[in-house]
Formats: C-alpha cells, structure tokens, sequence
C-alpha cells in the first residue's frame, strides 16, 4: 500500500455529468454490460458521488492506486478507506460491505453440505476467508466420518508474520464439536508459499495431541495469496 501523503491535484478532472454517455459509468453498464466497465468504473458505481475536487471515477481511481489495486483494496477495513477525500464512513462501510459479499459468493457455490476429501477441497473452502488478510489467522475444522464439515473455528489472530496457537485448545475444540477428524489452515499474508519450520513443529504436536484422543490431522493447509500448500500433498504429516 502507498503512504504517501495523497495529491488531490493529480485527480481532478470533469464532473461525471458533463462527459459523453458512453462515457458515464451507469449509461456504459446499461449499453454495454457489467463486463465493459473497468474496475474504477464499477466502484464509481458503488460511491455514487465524488467531492467539488475529484469526481467519483477519479476518488476510485485514487483508493486503487492508494491501496496497489484491487485485491489490496478488498483486504482494507472501512476506517482505512477513509484515507482518501470524498470517502466518508457511509461510502467506506458501502465498500467493506460489498468485498464481504464478493468473499460469501465464493462460499455460497461451494453448497450448504461441504465435502472435505482433497486438498483442493480444503483450499476451496478456506482461500476465500484467509486470502486476502492483512494478518495471520488459524482455523480448525471439523468433519465427520463421511468427510463432511461440520463446523469450523478460529482459534487465534495475529500479526503479518505469526499467530500463536494453543495446541490444547484445537483439541479442545475437536472434542467439543465432537469431530472424527479435523483440518486446520492458516494463511501467510506476505503471499510467500512455503511452509515453515514452525509451521511444520506446530502440525507434528497437532498430530501427537491427535493421536492420543483418537482425532486424526487430515491436513494442514496453508493459503498463501492464490496459492496453497498441503502437508498431506508435501508428506509433511507423519
């Protein structure tokens, strides 16, 4: 992300009424489709309205090259994206909420009744909650005998580097929830795809705590941008 104090001067240009109709971002989705606009366009959509210094495509056009494009844009909570002028808490909140609902669509093809039986699987359901998060979060899941999830839970948060987790809290969970065997994932902001000597340590003790109450580690999944790691695809879990 950029942090440089921000140049209202290099925004300014014609208020939205004033440019041609194919030009205008609702007259060109009307005419053309969604798929026409580009992605300052569509957020223009969103925002509605500019300020008396930039109008509405130029403050889009401002928070992607604030936040490095789109996918840094999403990760951003609605107090960040009132970094730029013409962004006030409604606007902000508007767009929080619009990247929640893009990450639940994601979700919500995987069906009501998820089926655990791969690594890819796994990845499906746990990229589009860890992806794109500034910071390292640690989730188990649990399933049942026929590999179906029948909950989940995060058990900590913390920063861009790590996150402390609580190997007796995870079997904790698993017994609560009464799992015949879990998953557990976690994700590396930094998008860098290799696990690491803490993270294999941590699923060795998940894999021994397991062992002793008869809840096996089906795997361990890192996500790392748009890219995964398996321990069980690397023969990292005894």
């Amino acid at each position: 992300m950029k942090t440089e104090e921000f140049d209202t001067g290099r925004y300014f240009g014609r208020a939205v009424r004033d440019m041609q109709p194919d030009e205008q971002p609702r007259e060109k989705l009307l005419k053309y489709g969604a798929d026409s606009l580009s992605d300052a366009e569509l957020l223009a959509i969103l925002l509605r309205t500019g300020t008396k210094g930039m109008n509405v495509i130029d403050t889009s056009r401002a928070l992607l090259d604030r936040f490095d494009g789109l996918r840094n844009l999403s990760r951003q909570d609605w107090q960040s994206l009132k970094v730029i002028p013409g962004i006030a808490k409604v606007k902000a909140l508007t767009l929080e909420a619009t990247f929640e609902l893009s990450k639940r669509i994601q979700l919500a093809s995987l069906g009501d009744q998820v089926k655990i039986t791969s690594p890819d699987d796994a990845a499906a359901f746990f990229a589009p909650r860890l992806r794109d998060l500034p910071h390292e979060e640690f989730y188990v899941a649990f399933l049942n005998n026929a590999k179906i999830l029948t909950g989940y839970k995060r058990i900590s948060q913390g920063g861009n580097k790590a996150t402390v987790v609580d190997v007796p809290e995870v079997m904790r969970q698993a017994i609560l929830n009464q799992a015949n065997s879990i998953l557990v994932a976690h994700n590396h902001p930094s998008g860098y795809a290799k696990e690491s000597a803490s993270d294999i340590n941590l699923t060795n003790r998940i894999v021994e705590s397991g062992k002793q109450i008869g809840i096996p580690l089906d795997d361990h999944i890192i996500i790392a941008g748009d890219q995964y790691i398996s321990f069980r695809n690397k023969n990292l879990i005894r």
